[in-house]
């Protein structure tokens, strides 16, 4: 029988915590078209999901609400 001690499990825990990197893949640029009451409409993210938050590069932040033909 095969047995596993906690220690064993904790130490490998921690090393993979200790090595994590966290990675940003900013694939795509869109053009802000407006701005008004927190909606912003953006142009060029043809490849957007709904739900996918978009950084605006200036800490802030938004979610991806309507997929339109020509804008998000």
């Amino acid at each position: 029988m095969l047995s596993i001690q906690p220690d064993e499990i904790t130490n490998i825990l921690k090393q993979q915590i200790a090595n994590y990197e966290q990675q940003l893949n900013d694939s795509s640029t869109g053009t802000v078209l407006s701005v008004g009451d927190g909606i912003a409409r953006i142009h060029g993210l043809e490849k957007a999901m709904a739900g996918e938050l978009l950084d605006f590069g200036n800490g802030t932040v938004g979610m991806v609400f309507n997929l339109e033909e020509d804008s998000v």
